[in-house]
């Protein structure tokens, strides 16, 4: 049996399951896989192993079916479960509300209390907590460790968090800000600062995770003191299929106008905007490619994505009066050259400026982007949002 700490980190979806075995002190992962198309008739697991990449088809009824599909293929194809000394299940939970400010210790009452959450997180919560239920039955001598995606944001002051409304609605009904993507601020922050070499706890910083979904924080001292997704993840970037910032009247006026439901705006914004709405596809490389070839939707989203992502450095830089470095994180954040490049145009007074050919040069490595002496680095740091999850789930049971 390997001795070093190992966490099955388990990321649930309502029709998927994603798994990983993480080494917690290394972040080697071993073997994991995706599940696909719970709750169908046939269902598919994608397991990455000693072998390579298997695929498996089987019926998958529920998560649990779906924790038991993947239990085989690491029986089958690798790695052994029993080879390593597996100490916790850690399990990604979107929105812990104002409950939830650290990684908890999995109790009946924990799973209550995200389940008391699901109005703030519909689509997520209620898949967060049948992946719970479902390694629970599996795994019931495994502590199981909620890391949640708002906790990290849980620092922001309460000025940054109110919302200008009536302020009753804070209190009765829990509308402010908390954002998103906490465990991958959290790695990222604690990578950069390394990537420094100075303490975390002296340095500022504005993170940009930008993949699929895109949020952006300005971290003081190694805590959020602001950040730009709000009391969902629709507020703040341009995203892929997200809208970001708009008029808070435009619901009114879409009802108007054109009859929509408050539903159908909800999904207009949430599934139909963002980059596919300006230019009909959400994969930012295929934006880039239409981009290049002279899209004229494609280049109005390129422009708008980046426009939206200079005004927040700028807004950040202002909040955080001194930064050490912008850094650049997520699957567009760490591949996309020209978003980097755009985004920070105009911003040498301000002392961050991007080298040409260090920006353009592939490499899957934290480094440095920024010419040698700048005022403010700017960094490109891969989010590792798994280890995350594993490190903080060995911190809670190791101090429980």
């Amino acid at each position: 049996m390997s001795g070093a700490p190992h966490v099955l980190v388990v990321n649930a979806g309502s029709s998927s399951l994603k798994y990983s075995l993480v080494d917690a002190t290394t972040g080697a992962s071993p073997g994991g896989g995706l599940v696909e198309r719970i709750s169908e008739q046939v269902g598919t697991v994608i397991h990455e192993g000693p072998e390579g990449e298997v695929r498996i088809e089987g019926a998958v009824a529920d998560h649990e079916a779906a924790f038991a599909l993947a239990l085989a293929a690491f029986e089958e194809h690798g790695p052994s479960l029993a080879a390593y000394d597996v100490v916790a299940v850690g399990h990604r939970a979107v929105h812990g509300g104002d409950r939830f400010s650290a990684p908890v210790r999995v109790t009946d009452e924990v799973c209550r209390a995200i389940e008391d959450l699901v109005p703030l997180a519909p689509l997520h919560n209620p898949a967060n907590l049948e992946g719970i239920a479902g390694a629970r039955a599996l795994f019931p001598d495994l502590p199981h460790v909620a890391v949640f995606d708002t906790a990290f944001h849980q620092s922001l002051p309460e000025h940054a968090w109110t919302y200008a409304v009536p302020r009753s609605w804070a209190s009765e009904h829990a509308i402010r800000r908390y954002g998103f993507h906490g465990t991958s601020f959290s790695f990222v922050s604690r990578a950069a600062a390394e990537l420094l070499g100075k303490p975390l706890e002296e340095t500022n910083l504005i993170v940009a995770h930008l993949g699929n979904g895109a949020s952006i924080t300005a971290v003081r001292g190694g805590a959020s003191v602001e950040t730009s997704m709000g009391m969902t993840p629709l507020e703040g970037l341009v995203m892929g299929t997200r809208s970001g910032d708009v008029d808070p009247a435009l619901h009114a006026h879409l009802h108007r106008e054109l009859g929509l439901s408050l539903d159908e705006i909800d999904t207009e914004l949430n599934r139909n905007s963002g980059l596919k709405g300006l230019a009909g596809e959400n994969d930012f490389r295929e934006v880039l490619r239409m981009r290049t070839d002279g899209d004229e939707g494609a280049c109005l989203a390129f422009d708008v994505y980046c426009h939206r992502l200079r005004k927040y450095v700028g807004a950040y830089y202002a909040v955080l009066g001194r930064v050490d470095a912008v850094v650049f994180t997520g699957g567009v954040g760490e591949n996309a050259a020209p978003v980097r490049a755009e985004s920070l145009a105009g911003l040498a007074e301000l002392g961050i400026t991007v080298d040409a050919e260090r920006n353009a040069a592939p490499n899957g490595e934290p480094r440095a982007i920024s010419p040698d002496g700048s005022r403010v680095a700017v960094l490109v740091v891969p989010t590792d949002e798994e280890w995350e999850i594993a490190r903080q789930a060995v911190e809670v049971i190791g101090a429980s």
